[in-house]
């Protein structure tokens, strides 16, 4: 047994501990066991519920054959992609220069100081056409690292250079409403007029279709008469293969353009997406049934939700990829259901405690709101080290070593917010501030590496992150800041976030389904925001109830105490917010202006 992945916070990584190769986890101990050896270096990049991942673990990695010519001529390094998420952007971004096949099971060689070389995805045990074995591509780089070496260096020199230049760009001004609106009708074009979603020009039935929750939630935001393109697509998916009728939520991707044989493994991210964009888009019946699988079959008993569920379960004996899925409710209710990664990832939780507070606080459901604090109460509990380093993910109440990322500050800060605006308890707030912190004053196109290995070997930062399931490093502090800003913080909020929106601007306008996010948070800043604060005793009362259907981007419910609390701990939205006359009242504020207030819940209407 592998005392250095047995011991890890990553179940991942606990799952090949007993695999023959001797791994190293992430660190710099591999790199410098590999200076001292002379070898390069075998990244091997995955995650638990990777389908995949688990095929070439039971064929390559557990065969004696393989983990021999690993150990004899390399260092090899198993990476949790969900555990370090900089490091699969960086290899993924450095893989492309040998593949256009990315994906996971990713396989990188680097040299000692960690200069990829030779990238790919899954390698069989036997060649196949078009494909060499494992041990084909490890004979070869052996060849290649021994005999070639000069030219070895020349390519991983030049993936360094390829990926400095692409990672520059200069700011740009703020993007306008007609920029935007512009960006998304673009996005809206490459609707799939026959199946819903989006496919490309000339996508045939073997198109795979991912959810892209960011990119839905830009149509909805950005008022451009694109709107029923998400509708569209949400009632789509929700008919589809891709939606668990049973259990509720929603699977990671179908593999064709109608929605059919989707991948089974089931997100945090997607669930949690797709439960904003849900409630935006006012299917209150769709954010219900993901808010169900949340709190059902995702949240832990510490309180935080776990990061996925796999693909394969144990059927008959057998390991069945997706079968546990397609039984009906009498079946399934026999089966023993896949596996859950337990792993609390920090960002992640933040979308799902962001999504599912918003969803208690416009649906009036206090169950849900409950949720999200006690996953918010868990994560700070365990993924914030005693002296307040932001953590990436835990297990079991195990903190991971790895050192939490942008994409989590922001992403908690923001469901923190979400949590103090439907509870009406400002610590939430508070401890959001705190997360930000360090991010507020930093140079929006410099935030630099959380990862010190990578920081160490001056690998350039790729260029930023384009969001598929979930908000990435720069929009995620955006969001993370104007979540703060809605609260009255303080204008040095708006303008972080304004910083980080122009630096990636003119990337996020030209391919807008890949930037959503950093799109969502331009659209706040150019049309500013609506804020409706209601003062009452009675969160069930006849006002709160109005006050809820008033589109808005922050609804906060309140008693007058919590208003000045919120107040006094410097979040201005809240000054002078009372009740009229010793009646419960509605505040509706555009851009911190705010009307006369209502108490009168049929003048809402």
């Amino acid at each position: 047994m592998n005392e250095r992945l047995s011991n890890s916070a990553s179940p991942y990584l606990r799952a090949h501990a007993a695999n023959p190769v001797d791994w190293y986890p992430w660190g710099e101990e591999a790199f410098a066991e590999a200076r001292r050896r002379e070898v390069p270096v075998f990244v091997s990049i995955g995650y638990s519920t990777c389908h995949w991942c688990h095929v070439m673990a039971r064929e390559s990695f557990g065969d004696p054959v393989v983990a021999a010519e690993l150990a004899d001529g390399f260092v090899s390094v198993k990476v949790d992609r969900e555990e370090h998420p900089e490091v699969d952007e960086a290899y993924l971004a450095a893989a492309s220069a040998f593949t256009r096949s990315l994906g996971w099971p990713l396989s990188v060689f680097t040299t000692p100081d960690g200069r990829a070389f030779f990238a790919g995805t899954y390698f069989p045990p036997e060649p196949r056409p078009g494909l060499p074995s494992f041990l084909q591509v490890l004979a070869a780089v052996r060849q290649a690292w021994t005999e070639r070496r000069d030219a070895v260096d020349a390519a991983a020199s030049a993936v360094v250079e390829a990926l400095a230049e692409a990672g520059g760009g200069a700011a740009s001004d703020l993007p306008t409403l007609a920029q935007l609106a512009g960006a998304a009708r673009r996005a809206a074009d490459l609707e799939d007029a026959e199946f819903g979603g989006f496919a490309g020009p000339g996508a045939d039935a073997a198109n795979p279709k991912f959810p892209m929750a960011p990119a839905l939630g830009f149509l909805l935001a950005a008022d451009a008469g694109t709107r029923p393109v998400a509708e569209r697509a949400l009632a789509a998916m929700a008919a589809s293969a891709l939606h668990d009728d049973v259990d509720g939520g929603w699977f990671r991707y179908a593999t064709r353009r109608d929605w059919s044989e989707p991948h089974y493994e089931r997100m945090l991210t997607d669930n949690a997406g797709l439960l904003a964009v849900a409630l935006d888009a006012g299917r209150d019946d769709l954010a219900r049934d993901a808010a169900g699988f949340l709190t059902g079959v995702l949240q832990q008993p510490a309180g935080g939700f776990a990061a996925a569920q796999d693909s394969e379960s144990w059927i008959d004996g057998q390991r069945s990829e997706g079968g546990y899925y397609r039984a009906d409710a009498d079946s399934r209710a026999g089966l023993e259901p896949p596996a859950i990664d337990g792993k609390i990832v920090t960002g992640w939780n933040g979308l799902a405690i962001g999504a599912l507070a918003r969803a208690g606080a416009r649906l009036g459901d206090p169950s849900l709101v409950a949720a999200a604090q006690r996953a918010a109460d868990a994560v700070l509990e365990t993924n914030l080290a005693p002296d307040g380093r932001l953590l990436r993910a835990s297990l079991d109440g195990v903190p991971s070593r790895a050192a939490g990322t942008a994409e989590d500050a922001g992403l908690l800060a923001a469901g923190l917010c979400a949590v103090a605006a439907a509870t009406g308890d400002v610590a939430p707030a508070v401890a959001a501030r705190e997360l930000l912190a360090p991010f507020v004053d930093a140079d929006a196109a410099e935030l630099g590496w959380a990862d010190p290995v990578l920081a160490a070997q001056g690998m350039p930062q790729p260029p930023a992150s384009s969001d598929s399931d979930h908000p990435h490093g720069p929009a995620a502090l955006a969001l993370g800041a104007l979540s703060l800003w809605l609260l009255g913080a303080g204008d040095e909020y708006r303008a972080s976030a304004a910083g980080i929106v122009r630096a990636h601007a003119g990337r996020a306008l030209a391919d807008p389904l890949s930037h959503g996010s950093i799109l969502q948070a331009a659209v706040l800043l150019a049309r500013g925001p609506r804020q409706v604060v209601v003062v009452t005793e009675d969160a069930g009362g006849a006002l709160a109830a109005a006050a809820r259907g008033i589109p808005c981007d922050l609804l906060a419910i309140v008693t007058e105490t919590q208003a000045a609390a919120f107040a006094e701990a410097g979040f201005s939205l809240f000054e002078a917010k009372t009740r009229v006359s010793g009646l419960p009242a509605v505040y509706d504020c555009r851009d911190f202006t705010c009307r006369l207030p209502v108490t009168d819940p049929a003048a809402l209407s």
